[in-house]
């Protein structure tokens, strides 16, 4: 039997922190996008269930449109069952929107809840974790060890109980269970790790990438299962429309925007990014202090070569003060007053320095 696992679609999310809002509206549509075709995956490759373990919308209130995507894609697809526990960002108003729940549509509460599939030889039980129930909900879940046992769950994992647990999984009270899967949502990265001696935890991550911590690939879990045996496969399927990366460059030594660029372009040749995806540049490494360098002309340079760009400077600044300490000219006497500076450390010296070059120079600082 083949099962879908996957978390934090967080659809209707604004995408508004890098991009313009004509590209946020573009990448909100392609969530939506993504989602539809992990059902037609699921279609084409007979999947019978889904579970969705968490954040499948973003905001507490979402789109008509998004709303009506996903009821559509259930009631659309009555051969899929439909397991879906609430996260920390989901939303009442598309249960609320719902005319009559669909058949095919399972929902978990603030108490442990069981579904079986294959003829009672599989298993999922889930529960929404809150403040109320997250020390106790624990030594309530019972398991019927002849099963194929999938656990749903959404927060954080954690071998202890935080003071407030709302959101944390705790892992050392789940071992020896009789869990044979434990579906989790919550972390935004894939991740699949061991439970115990029979059992796996596993993080899917999220179907596609939003911000910049969360680059790499991004999809979901297939698993199959072989009800009789409890034996199973794991599959982690890539669905993301588009990938997004962090690139970091070393510009030391150079002393111009031209140097900075070819150093660019040197690590993207390398790096083959696909040009469809969202890409930020993190230049790194020791320059001069009087080192010329335009970053908004770096952006406009490379970035219609990709979907969107954007440039990070964590460069350090270097200052050679003994090639100013004989210096008579205006420069000079403000880089020793800077110097002399003991308030400051060597970074904030720097920085106030290369600020007062370029006011010297008649530039705009940066």
């Amino acid at each position: 039997m083949k099962i879908i696992h996957c978390a934090d679609l967080h659809l209707d999310s604004k995408m508004t922190s890098n991009l313009t809002k004509e590209k946020a509206r573009e990448r909100k549509a392609e969530l939506l996008n993504t989602f539809d075709r992990m059902l037609r995956y699921a279609v084409r490759n007979q999947v019978e269930a889904i579970i969705i373990a968490g954040d499948l919308f973003d905001t507490k209130t979402v789109s008509a449109s998004a709303r009506n995507a996903v009821r559509d894609g259930i009631v659309n697809h009555p051969g899929i069952q439909f397991f879906y526990l609430k996260g920390n960002h989901d939303a009442e108003s598309f249960l609320d929107s719902l005319e009559e729940m669909p058949d095919n549509l399972k929902l978990f509460g603030e108490a442990w809840t069981t579904y079986t599939l294959a003829d009672g030889r599989i298993a999922v039980t889930g529960v929404e974790l809150n403040r109320e129930n997250a020390g106790s909900i624990w030594t309530d879940l019972t398991l019927d060890r002849d099963r194929f046992n999938i656990v749903v769950l959404h927060g954080q994992e954690s071998e202890s109980e935080p003071s407030d647990g709302a959101e944390y999984i705790n892992m050392r009270k789940l071992k020896n269970r009789g869990i044979d899967y434990l579906a989790l949502g919550h972390v935004h990265a894939y991740r699949l790790e061991q439970l115990d001696g029979r059992g796996k935890y596993c993080y899917p991550g999220c179907l596609e990438g939003r911000g910049f911590d969360e680059c790499g690939r991004h999809g979901f879990v297939l698993l199959d299962i072989d009800p009789g045996t409890g034996l199973f496969g794991q599959e982690f399927v890539e669905a993301a429309c588009r990938t997004l990366y962090t690139l970091a460059v070393d510009v030391a030594g150079c002393m111009t925007t031209y140097e900075i660029s070819e150093r660019i372009r040197a690590c993207l040749d390398r790096a083959a990014i696909p040009h469809d995806s969202l890409l930020k540049l993190v230049l790194t490494g020791e320059v001069d202090v009087e080192c010329e360098k335009n970053s908004e002309y770096l952006v406009k340079k490379f970035e219609p070569e990709y979907y969107f760009l954007k440039i990070s400077d964590e460069t350090t600044l270097k200052v050679d003060y003994g090639a100013f300490a004989l210096d008579e000219s205006l420069k000079g006497e403000f880089i020793r007053l800077v110097e002399g500076a003991g308030e400051l450390e060597p970074q904030q010296k720097a920085d106030v320095i290369r600020c007062g070059l370029r006011a010297l120079a008649g530039e705009e600082p940066d």
